[in-house]
């Protein structure tokens, strides 16, 4: 499909992002930052954040570079931030309205914090690449993640560039998967409903997706959510996906974040999959989360 023939980019938040996001960068592409510190941490993806109190409300200047070195860096991260839930979700609002999780229940009075925690007695681990509620029509923008109580030792997180997994293909690869839509689903996840209150969405979305900010693209499949490809026999759709499933455990794709108590990971997940590292049980692990909706549906403009 030519360029000219593609289709725009949705009207919204993303598209006024888009904009500016692409004038604030510098020479070669380059962004400048007045009032945070950016420390890049591998060549795929992630970036340390420092000179910002995120118990405190942002200035504009800071919430703009802060949202600059998230798109450039897709995976960005914070130390010592002992914030509160409302801090927390106050920072997450700054970028968009807050998903309230259809499967998983949060705090009283705070349905829209997620508690994910892991004992001797309960083992909660995202331990699979993935892609955060994939199965919605419109997957979120993003996750803020915090470290509430932390192992002695473990317990890290991986995080995978997308953008870097689309460039590490061949071009026969890329011209293969143009095109190509997949089916995201929940029930084989979470269980079959309990009633009509406890919905098991699903949704099609292209193999490739196009960031609605920065324009880049990444492979939008994951080996949690996705269920198949569209039009493809079980046994071709199972080679294809299996391929790509592996092709993103590629390590040079990746950063590897180790936590401390009220450290905040807060990552794209338009164009990141992570995985949680489930080497600490029995100890306790709780993480805290706020995630943020997204305003774009997944959609696919070739170069």
């Amino acid at each position: 499909m030519d360029q000219e023939k593609a289709p725009p980019i949705p009207k919204g938040e993303s598209a006024i992002w888009e904009n500016h996001f692409r004038l604030s960068a510098g020479p070669g592409g380059k962004r400048a930052y007045e009032t945070i510190k950016v420390r890049k941490l591998s060549p795929a993806l992630g970036a340390e954040i420092s000179g910002v109190d995120l118990r405190q409300p942002l200035g504009n200047q800071t919430f703009q570079e802060i949202h600059d070195a998230l798109v450039d860096n897709q995976v960005i991260f914070f130390r010592d931030q002992d914030i509160s839930m409302d801090q927390h979700k106050a920072f997450g609002r700054r970028f968009g309205t807050l998903h309230v999780h259809p499967v998983i229940p949060g705090p009283e009075g705070h349905p829209e914090i997620l508690m994910l925690h892991s004992d001797e007695k309960v083992q909660y681990s995202a331990s699979a690449w993935h892609s955060d509620v994939s199965f919605e029509k419109m997957p979120n923008l993003g996750a803020i993640l915090m470290a509430r109580v932390m192992p002695e030792t473990g317990g890290d997180t991986e995080f995978a560039s997308m953008h870097a997994a689309w460039q590490g293909l061949s071009d026969k690869w890329r011209q293969f998967l143009s095109g190509l839509e997949a089916e995201h689903a929940s029930e084989h996840v979470f269980g079959r409903p309990k009633n009509e209150n406890d919905p098991r969405p699903k949704s099609v979305h292209p193999v490739l997706r196009t960031h609605p900010v920065s324009g880049r693209t990444g492979i939008f499949v994951n080996s949690v959510f996705t269920t198949k490809i569209i039009g493809m026999k079980p046994k071709e759709s199972a080679a294809v996906l299996e391929f790509l499933y592996r092709h993103v455990e590629t390590p040079e794709f990746h950063v590897r974040f180790k936590w401390e108590v009220n450290s905040i990971a807060f990552w794209d997940n338009r164009s990141t999959q992570h995985r949680a590292i489930a080497d600490y049980f029995p100890q306790t692990r709780t993480m805290q989360r706020v995630t943020i909706n997204g305003d774009d549906v997944p959609h696919y403009r070739p170069h």
